[in-house]
């Protein structure tokens, strides 16, 4: 089991910034990945940044070069646009499993 807990969401100006965190603990050695997601009300949850264990990323093509994801989990957000509001949520990646955090709301608004 793998508890994940995101902190660091809030509300911020367009063109502004601000930096995740997603605290880990229980079998963190079994991680094998870490990812950021987030979801619209009503629309999927989709993919923003993933980092492995190794070190490799990916990220979405709306945030690509805005947006970086560390190897402790923080997800960097910069220049931030409206269309980046969302609940944003932490997903880790084991063997045979994977879990979910609660969430951290980011709200872009003037």
């Amino acid at each position: 089991q793998v508890q994940l807990v995101e902190s660091g969401g809030g509300l911020v100006l367009p063109g502004g910034s601000l930096r995740l965190s997603c605290a880990a603990s229980g079998s963190i050695f079994g991680i094998n990945a870490m990812g950021w997601y987030r979801q619209v009300s009503g629309n999927q949850r989709e993919l923003v940044a993933a980092i492995t264990s190794g070190g490799s990323t990916n990220y979405a093509d709306s945030v690509k070069g805005r947006f970086t994801i560390s190897r402790d989990v923080y997800l960097q957000m910069n220049s931030l646009k409206p269309e980046d509001t969302a609940v944003y949520y932490c997903r880790a990646f084991l063997d045979n499993a994977d879990f979910w955090g609660q969430g951290t709301q980011v709200t872009v608004s003037s």
